[in-house]
């Protein structure tokens, strides 16, 4: 068995023996096999980074066997530098993800942990797939444990919650699937990728897959104005859920811009990047503006992540390597920081009940080492220098200007706003004096949830101060793409 395939494979396995563990009698024995199968498909992942040849655009640790033979569909999958980094935050934020659900949750203990091994994996198909039907039966089966997490494990309307998150992404990827077929007609019966990249396609016909494709991915980023079911799907989702949902997820959709969008449609792409630069726009001056208003720290953070994946779509699509390479990297800092903000809102969760910003206040004079988590992450999401939060954005915001100069202006509110919004979040909830009586008996983070937070901090700082690693991966395979978008596929 291959890299890939035990990257895709271990977590699942574990996954489905925690489905056949049982009761919550054992929940212990649970949370450990849980946290070692986490830890186990972390590490399987190490050696594509340590093997990965820099200096290439062409697809490494390639596994192919026959799947169904009549359609020739395969098992396809490879990874190069814009998907190798993706493989693995998928499979580090699973980790964190099981460590922080280790005492909240405690009813259906083995299923709960085994929906996040089982989504880790799925996940990681999706960014390991060169085949189009093994990318689309991926992408659709990541719904499945989701829902279960948001609609089982949720708060109070988590089942209207978890209906809307799985008809939005559903209805979307329907367009997606005749799209695949259209091309899979085109190319005399494959669905390679590689193959449909050369493909020459009327303008007609590019329009077509390209919106076809943006219905799937649009919803999934989350883009104005599809964005609407995060906000409700954050809140009534479990913390794990949350922070899988904006760490991960959400780059499914991005991702597949860069994978199906702009490769397969490169005419259509450029004809209608002026759309998708006024959406990206929209995302982030009106939806951060939206934020600034929000009651709720989940509502907040979940506008935030909406703000942010708007950066992401704008540095794709004025198509210079700055942006697109800053999109990428903003993509895989988001993972980080809006996974640590959903995190700490958890912490708070669950001794208050409440996530409402009016139900704490002075949290600093009880909880001192838990707030100083909380600022770096804060700043962070500001997009502070020396923060992972400053790489992506500046990289875009430098794009942009490159591009054009007002479009970059316009861009660069986002800063302002970000800063508005998170920093106001910060100072109603954890300065000033304690206000009430929840907030005064308050106690600071235990050492599993230091640990937690400090894995995450680790990863924060280290991006934002040393980012090279991150963007010698993708530098060639970045400019692969933009040569080959670049080139007319028109019939």
């Amino acid at each position: 068995m291959g890299l890939l395939s035990l990257a895709i494979w271990t977590p699942i396995i574990f996954g489905v023996v925690l489905l056949a563990l049982g009761r919550d009698e054992q929940a212990r024995s649970v949370r450990w096999i849980a946290l070692i199968g986490a830890v186990v498909s972390f590490l399987v992942t190490l050696p594509l980074y340590g093997g990965f040849e820099l200096g290439t655009s062409a697809m490494q640790f390639v596994e192919k066997a026959a799947w169904i033979d009549r359609f020739d569909i395969n098992y396809h999958l490879g990874v190069d530098g814009i998907s190798l980094w993706f493989v693995l935050l998928t499979a580090f934020i699973n980790v964190v993800v099981i460590i922080a659900s280790w005492e909240s949750i405690t009813t259906r203990v083995n299923q709960y942990m085994a929906a996040f091994l089982i989504l880790s994996g799925l996940m990681i198909g999706v960014f390991t797939a060169m085949d189009g039907m093994l990318f689309y039966v991926f992408f659709e089966a990541t719904l499945i444990p989701m829902y279960l997490i948001i609609g089982i494990w949720g708060g109070p309307k988590k089942i209207y919650a978890a209906f809307k998150f799985f008809l939005y992404t559903l209805l979307g990827s329907l367009l997606m699937l005749i799209a695949l077929i259209f091309l899979y007609v085109k190319s005399n019966g494959s669905f390679d990728l590689a193959t449909w990249y050369s493909l020459p396609l009327s303008g007609t016909a590019q329009t077509f897959l390209f919106f076809a494709f943006f219905a799937a991915f649009a919803v999934k980023v989350p883009m104005w104005p599809v964005h609407t079911w995060l906000p409700d799907v954050h809140v009534e989702a479990p913390t794990g859920g949350s922070a899988v949902l904006a760490a991960i997820m959400l780059k499914l959709g991005a991702y597949g811009f860069l994978r199906f969008s702009m490769p397969i449609a490169p005419d259509a792409a450029r004809e209608w990047a002026w759309l998708m630069i006024a959406l990206s726009l929209i995302a982030v001056i009106y939806v951060g503006l939206v934020a600034m208003v929000q009651q709720d720290m989940k509502k907040l953070v979940a506008y935030s992540s909406v703000a942010h994946m708007g950066f992401v779509t704008l540095g794709f699509f004025i198509f210079n390597d700055l942006g697109v390479s800053g999109g990428i990297v903003q993509m895989i800092a988001h993972g980080f920081v809006s996974g640590a903000m959903f995190l700490c809102i958890g912490v708070l969760y669950d001794r208050v009940h409440s996530r409402e910003i009016a139900s704490y206040g002075g949290v600093v004079n009880t909880m001192p080492r838990f707030s100083a988590f909380a600022l770096l992450f804060a700043m962070a999401n500001c997009g502070l220098p020396a923060t992972a939060g400053f790489v992506g954005e500046w990289m875009v915001i430098l794009g942009a200007i490159k591009f054009n100069f007002w479009i970059g202006l316009a861009a660069s509110t986002a800063l302002i706003f970000g800063a508005a919004y998170t920093l106001w979040m910060y100072k109603r909830v954890y300065l000033g004096p304690v206000t009430n009586d929840d907030v005064k008996g308050l106690t600071d983070i235990n050492s599993r949830e230091f640990l937690m937070l400090s894995l995450l901090a680790i990863a924060v700082m280290f991006m934002g101060i040393y980012p090279k690693p991150f963007t010698d991966v993708m530098d060639s395979s970045v400019a692969g793409l933009l040569k080959h978008v670049a080139v007319s596929k028109l019939q």
